[in-house]
């Protein structure tokens, strides 16, 4: 694998507190654990470099604890930072509560990674063989989405660009997210976004609606889909529901984001992208068999996962097949 994955994207530090259920308006929850992990970007990241391709990240990080908390776990996966640290703020947080039925909430407090500008990005280069991702984060930041959209609109033409719109995607302003689109190589979002930006449908009709109407030089979309797994769809018109795997799903923090880095890794090394949509399935389904957000495996632990495997499970909705879908 030559290319780099160029991240463009925002990493705040998150503050994790396992729960039994969310707090009912006005009470109090005591936590059965907490930890301070690093999140974000970071975990679609994390994804990507245990999966055997080069990481490097564009967007900024902060000065202060937080600044420095992810620097440090940068480090610690192998994955440098382009940019320098942002001289007047920290980096932002974000609370994360884990309820006992695996599902998340979250509550943010942006920080220097909502801040980017031209000039702070000059450091940042592409070369032939490198893939770009940002995220609907990024965009979603009054301080950051028309620095970013511009750069992305100035990426040469054989670079691949992938998006993922996120669940803020409702705050992205339509005249930025269209002009995104635009210019993106591979989407991946799930159904509630696609819906958001294509209007309702079912995934067949999304997907297609999608490459048709807002992604005119996409390769391909992926729609991640609860038990169903993903659906991708090409530009070329073939498409295909691929089935995720039954595991037991204790955490689905980051599933979403190691799903997307494990398929932009194994499309970089030239899987073909049906295959490329199974390996990232493997990849979310183990991801969510573990707690933390950036609990995405290595390339070595998906090989064994698929060797081992009977079949993609095709049963009935439900906590243990939807994790990797969601996010």
């Amino acid at each position: 694998m030559s290319g780099r994955l160029v991240h463009i994207g925002s990493a705040v530090v998150d503050y994790v507190y396992r729960i039994d259920a969310l707090p009912a308006p006005g009470t109090e929850k005591t936590a059965s654990s907490f930890a301070q992990v690093a999140g974000g970007g970071f975990n679609m990241m994390v994804a990507a470099t245990r999966t055997g391709m080069t990481v490097v990240f564009g967007g900024q990080l902060g000065s202060g604890p937080n600044g420095d908390f992810l620097r440090a776990a940068f480090a610690a996966e192998g994955i440098e930072t382009l940019t320098p640290p942002s001289p007047v703020m920290d980096s932002g947080n974000c609370v994360a509560m884990i309820s006992s039925d695996a599902e998340r909430t979250f509550v943010s407090w942006p920080g220097a990674e909502s801040v980017l500008s031209l000039d702070m990005m000059a450091p940042v280069s592409v070369a032939p063989g490198d893939w770009v991702f940002t995220s609907g984060y990024t965009l979603s930041y009054p301080g950051s989405r028309d620095a970013l959209t511009d750069w992305i609109e100035a990426l040469p033409e054989d670079i691949p660009f992938v998006f993922d719109p996120t669940p803020v995607i409702s705050d992205i302003p339509r005249p930025i997210l269209s002009r995104v689109l635009a210019r993106t190589t591979w989407l991946s979002c799930n159904t509630t976004e696609a819906a958001e930006i294509a209007g309702p449908g079912d995934v067949e009709t999304l997907a297609a609606r999608l490459l048709a109407d807002h992604c005119p030089q996409a390769a391909g979309v992926v729609i991640r889909s609860a038990a169903k797994g993903c659906h991708i769809r090409l530009a070329d018109g073939t498409a295909q529901t691929i089935a995720g795997f039954k595991v037991d799903a204790i955490d689905t923090n980051g599933a979403g984001d190691t799903h997307i880095g494990a398929f932009v890794s194994a499309l970089a090394r030239g899987a073909p992208p049906f295959e490329a949509a199974r390996y990232a399935n493997a990849a979310a389904s183990i991801s969510v068999t573990r707690h933390g957000g950036s609990s995405a495996p290595t390339d070595a632990e998906i090989q064994t996962f698929l060797s081992q495997a009977n079949g993609p499970s095709t049963g009935t909705p439900g906590q243990n097949q939807k994790a990797h879908q969601t996010a």
